[in-house]
């Protein structure tokens, strides 16, 4: 058997791992790396090479921030205040909910976001006695929306820019993705104001859930708030100006990282603990996987399938919208990284395939990743709001597949202008 069919028999049994989870994602993803070297598909160098890749450093930089961000309070003191000062009118407040964690989002884990916020909206809901399920889908909503707007605001989009650069090709910048993300994040805060606000059900706040979320917290030290806040803003900045000041992303990212142990804003232990190993070992055997895809030709079979498919000339349109289909459909029963990590080589093959850039294309596989609107599984910040806001299977469906469709078109419309298929 050749290399581009064993490929395609790894890269299957791994779409059916993901799918079901009967192993952890990061086994299964580490075991695909390895079974590709056992087959001889990779050599012992590739299917490790994962571990060494600059932006696994990054990633585990940008946690150990996010990780002091939450430790020392700062990111619930900024949504504390911005929350408190909308008042206690229904909309306005999930104005300045959606646009906090939006912001929050954009630079550190939505999960950890909307675990740190979802206590903040409980008390505010309790107090004012106003219904917490649509604030708590806004919650989520923005989460997600917010994780597009840079390259780490969420796995898929420095996944994508990953596989990009594992296949030769100039990886995106830090905050390119804003092109596509701030549009999107205001579509949502737009539909969730409207349309979702109206489709959410109205359940109160509990007594019990009140009482529990209104718990004393532990005194949070001011100057390491702001050593923190310090540390982010020069890391962000820093970032932005990779090419002026010559020093990579990854390289700022550990440097933030190191500065917040080094000034106390959190300890060794937490600093490992804030590090979500999961993703970095899903990170590290995805990327050989992807490697082989394009290698052993794996990629360029799927591709002239799919192409066959559409017809003999099929429109850069059509490869974009029916990716983001396949992808945000996955997305919504797997892991939101590992259907990126599975469609982004098969995208670029289709890409070169039909002499079409590969951008617009793996641009559209990672936002609508992003766009797990439509089930309480799709991603932790969806699981997260299930119980307290009493939450049944079909409402994230009513509510999600018309944001979906919106996300749709505004991709279609957005992207080719940023990304130009030539």
């Amino acid at each position: 058997m050749d290399a581009a069919m064993l490929t395609l028999g790894v890269l299957a049994v791994a779409a059916l791992l993901f799918a079901t989870e009967i192993i952890p994602l990061a086994v299964t993803a580490m075991g695909a790396a390895i079974a590709l070297g056992l087959l001889g598909v990779l050599t012992p160098a590739q299917v490790f090479s994962g571990l060494s890749n600059s932006t696994v450093v990054l990633f585990a930089g940008m946690f150990i921030i996010g990780a002091a961000m939450f430790q020392t309070g700062l990111a619930q003191k900024i949504g504390i205040a911005v929350v408190k000062k909308s008042g206690s009118d229904e909309r306005p407040l999930m104005a300045a909910l959606m646009l906090i964690t939006i912001v929050l989002s954009s630079v550190s884990s939505n999960t950890a976001t909307v675990a740190c916020l979802m206590p903040v909206v409980i008390q505010i809901c309790a107090a004012a006695k106003l219904p917490v399920s649509p604030q708590l889908m806004a919650l989520a909503v923005a989460a997600n929306v917010g994780g597009t707007i840079t390259m780490i605001g969420t796995p898929p989009n420095i996944l994508m820019s990953a596989t990009l650069q594992a296949t030769g090709l100039e990886p995106f910048g830090f905050f390119e993705f804003a092109w596509i993300g701030v549009p999107l994040s205001i579509v949502g805060m737009i539909y969730m104001l409207t349309i979702g606000r109206k489709l959410c059900p109205r359940h109160m706040v509990e007594s019990d859930a009140s009482a529990g979320s209104g718990s004393k917290e532990e005194a949070k030290d001011t100057r390491k708030m702001m050593i923190c806040a310090a540390i982010l803003l020069g890391v962000v900045t820093a970032m932005v100006l990779e090419k002026e000041i010559h020093i990579p992303m990854q390289m700022s990212a550990i440097i933030g990282g190191l500065l917040c142990v080094l000034t106390g804003c959190l300890n060794e232990k937490q600093a490992y603990e804030g590090i979500d190993w999961t993703t970095i070992f899903l990170f590290a055997g995805m990327l050989p996987l992807a490697s082989a895809m394009e290698k052993s030709g794996a990629g360029a079979l799927i591709a002239n399938f799919v192409v066959g498919l559409m017809g003999d000339a099929p429109s850069p349109y059509l490869i974009v919208v029916a990716m983001f289909i396949l992808s945000c459909g996955l997305t919504q029963f797997m892991s939101n990284t590992a259907a990126a990590a599975l469609l982004a080589p098969i995208a670029i093959s289709i890409a070169q395939s039909i002499g079409v850039s590969p951008y617009p294309v793996v641009m559209a596989i990672g936002i609508a990743a992003s766009c797990a609107f439509t089930t309480p599984v799709a991603t932790p910040p969806n699981t997260l709001v299930l119980g307290p806001g009493k939450f049944r299977f079909m409402d994230y469906v009513k509510i999600g597949l018309p944001l979906v469709f919106i996300s749709l078109l505004v991709c279609v419309a957005v992207i080719p202008l940023v990304w130009p298929f030539k």
